[in-house]
């Protein structure tokens, strides 16, 4: 009788949500409605000039925080063993994208770049489909051929060759900065993986040498290279971005001007709703408002880069290989778009994840941090399942 009750399956109760880490779920949601706040104050004088409506941006955002909440509970409910079969197939739809949007009356042309196709409601940022695609297929790729990754040069260079190509497709739109971000997260990924380091100095080597024939070659990258180093020089053309963004953050000192009181977000702050919501953050909430940012971003990265390790440990590589290609991206990207505002590195055109005005870098940050969840409930259950297998053999 004990044996077939040991074998009757044991049937779980119907969730909304299966067991979180609610802890980085709050900081997520926490970063989520900080960035509602700060797109609806940073944008509400633009939107009300240009569009008679305050809470156009506003509202627009909050349609797509719910699409993204909507896509993240349907990716944790997936299986990542799911996600990984899909890896190849959302690779070359990814790589569909960028091939498309390059091609004319498909992408939408915006300042000189086309990294947009236009959907309806959205205009969709291929690069963003690419980022969290380029995690995944890595993830997966590492899975299949890890040894082989890090013992033979030939298997290393396959990721390699894969984000050459998206490099060169995302510098024809062109999108420089995710092109350097995509790039580091790739290499981070394989780093951790167990690629020598001695490995990366070859490319680290090349990768710069091309960055540098790049940026002359193009004039208005060597403008902006030659302004972020003095904007002052010039502060009502190339740099006049960057001294608007380093008035607002010096206006806003210890505890800012109060929210709602930028006075640069009027009309004087370029971008002032998606590139530069980080010095409008600054300016109304001060130092002790960077502090929190900084805090929650700090604390996501951890969060995610810990699950990953939790996921290697327990026998789950793809999901612990995803969720640190995850972490890596967010830490540059975060970092990358405060330094722009700053004006400690050049101006990119990188959003701030999870703060930032648009539908694509919502979408894509929401659902790639809904996987990390997702890896994390994984790692969970097979810890207390091989647990209980343990319990069982003492016993």
């Amino acid at each position: 009788m004990s044996v077939l009750a040991s074998q009757t399956p044991v049937r779980f109760p119907v969730r909304v949500l299966p067991p979180l880490d609610y802890r980085l779920l709050g900081a997520i949601v926490a970063l989520t409605v900080l960035g509602l706040v700060m797109v609806a104050s940073a944008s509400i004088s633009l939107a009300e000039r240009n569009l008679g409506a305050p809470l156009y941006y506003f509202q627009r955002q909050l349609l797509f925080v719910a699409g993204a909440y909507a896509l993240g509970w349907i990716a944790l409910n997936t299986p990542l063993e799911t996600v990984q079969r899909m890896s190849g197939l959302l690779m070359l739809f990814a790589l569909l994208l960028l091939v498309l949007v390059l091609v004319p009356g498909v992408g939408r042309e915006v300042n000189g770049a086309t990294r947009w196709i236009p959907l309806g409601i959205i205009n969709l940022q291929v690069s963003e489909v690419m980022k969290l695609s380029l995690m995944i297929y890595l993830a997966a790729f590492l899975v299949r051929r890890g040894p082989q990754v890090r013992s033979r040069i030939a298997t290393f260079m396959v990721p390699v060759g894969v984000m050459a190509l998206i490099s060169f497709l995302l510098l024809l739109q062109p999108d420089f900065g995710a092109a350097v971000v995509m790039v580091a997260t790739g290499m981070g990924m394989l780093f951790l993986a167990g690629v020598p380091l001695s490995r990366f100095i070859v490319l680290v080597l090349t990768a710069g040498s091309a960055a540098v024939a790049l940026i002359y070659a193009s004039p208005y990258r060597l403008e902006r290279l030659l302004s972020f180093s003095n904007p002052w020089a010039d502060p009502f053309n190339s740099g006049f971005q960057l001294t608007q963004s380093l008035i607002a953050i010096g206006r806003g000192e210890l505890f800012g001007v109060g929210l709602g009181g930028s006075v640069q977000k009027l009309f004087y702050l370029p971008e002032a709703h998606t590139d530069f919501v980080f010095a409008v953050l600054a300016e109304e909430l001060g130092l002790l408002g960077i502090l929190v940012l900084v805090g929650l971003y700090s604390y996501v990265c951890w969060r995610v880069m810990a699950t990953g390790a939790r996921s290697l440990r327990s026998g789950r590589p793809f999901g612990g290989y995803l969720c640190f290609g995850v972490g890596i991206w967010l830490a540059i990207q975060g970092f990358v778009n405060a330094g722009v505002n700053m004006g400690l590195l050049p101006t990119k055109g990188l959003t701030l994840p999870l703060l930032s005005y648009g539908g694509s870098s919502l979408l894509m940050t929401v659902l790639a941090l809904a996987l990390v969840l997702r890896a994390g409930h994984e790692a969970d259950h097979a810890g207390n399942r091989a647990g209980a297998d343990e319990r069982r053999a003492r016993t």
